[in-house]
């Protein structure tokens, strides 16, 4: 197993927390989702090493009151951060709201190696945000949503360990973060950020947990299709963090990555 490293730098205007370990050639690429951090990806750094960041306004990064959360802030900080660690290929990885790694990766497919997207935002047709996204978008009640949420409350929407992990940074930064991100990303606006999916033409797994209440399986199918080079496996026990309740997708992940 590899030693997982703890960093905390500026990077731009911004403090950024990531984690690190080593790697055999391309460093792979963890990007988190909605409301977690680098924690989601302890398990799979310690078999692959690479880079798992914090993204702005989570975890135990910088939660700036003008930052640019949004999701093509996000693409930029993804160029940002591999900029200052002088990386320029990677294996990417990415979950939910990781899938600005995707946004990255359309701007620069030469520079990804291997792809493997875990219930993901897809950017695709059809798209209708869930019932509590479609909350957070509303303005004064995602206000209010976000001041009502406990740690029980979270509890009952997640698995009880993301949601614990979730909740030692579920701060009034974070949830500005999350309302931002949501609000300035509307379906019309998504559906044309990934009209160009198929110029990333590295190999692709999507792994999709097929109980996710969030992201139907169904976009998991035209996510791969979308994609130059990908296939699709489906978890159908599996819910939206799919390695939570099945261990062994970390294994899976592992393998794609090291073909």
């Amino acid at each position: 197993m590899a030693q997982i490293n703890e960093h905390t730098e500026s990077i731009g205007d911004q403090l950024v927390f990531w984690r690190s370990a080593p790697a055999d050639g391309a460093p792979t690429l963890y990007l988190h989702g909605v409301p977690t951090s680098s924690d989601d990806w302890v398990a799979f750094l310690s078999r692959t090493g690479g880079l798992a960041p914090d993204l702005p306004g989570f975890g135990r990064s910088g939660k700036r009151g003008d930052g640019d959360f949004t999701m093509e802030g996000y693409a930029a900080f993804v160029e940002s951060f591999l900029g200052h660690l002088g990386v320029d290929r990677v294996k990417l990885v990415v979950h939910d709201w990781g899938a600005v790694g995707l946004l990255w990766a359309m701007r620069f497919p030469e520079r990804v190696e291997r792809l493997v997207a875990l219930n993901c935002v897809t950017f695709l047709p059809g798209s209708r945000w869930h019932r509590v996204a479609r909350a957070w978008r509303t303005r004064g009640l995602g206000e209010l949503v976000m001041g009502a949420t406990t740690r029980f409350g979270l509890r009952r929407s997640i698995p009880r360990a993301i949601a614990d992990g979730a909740w030692a940074h579920f701060d009034v930064g974070t949830q500005r973060a999350i309302l931002r991100l949501y609000r300035s990303s509307d379906e019309t606006k998504m559906e044309a950020a990934g009209r160009g999916l198929g110029q990333i033409a590295a190999p692709g797994l999507v792994l999709w947990g097929d109980r996710d209440p969030y992201l139907p399986a169904r976009f998991g199918d035209g996510l791969a299709a979308a994609l130059g080079d990908a296939q699709v496996e489906h978890l159908p026990a599996a819910g939206h963090w799919p390695w939570h309740e099945h261990p062994e997708v970390v294994e899976r992940v592992v393998a794609f990555l090291n073909e």
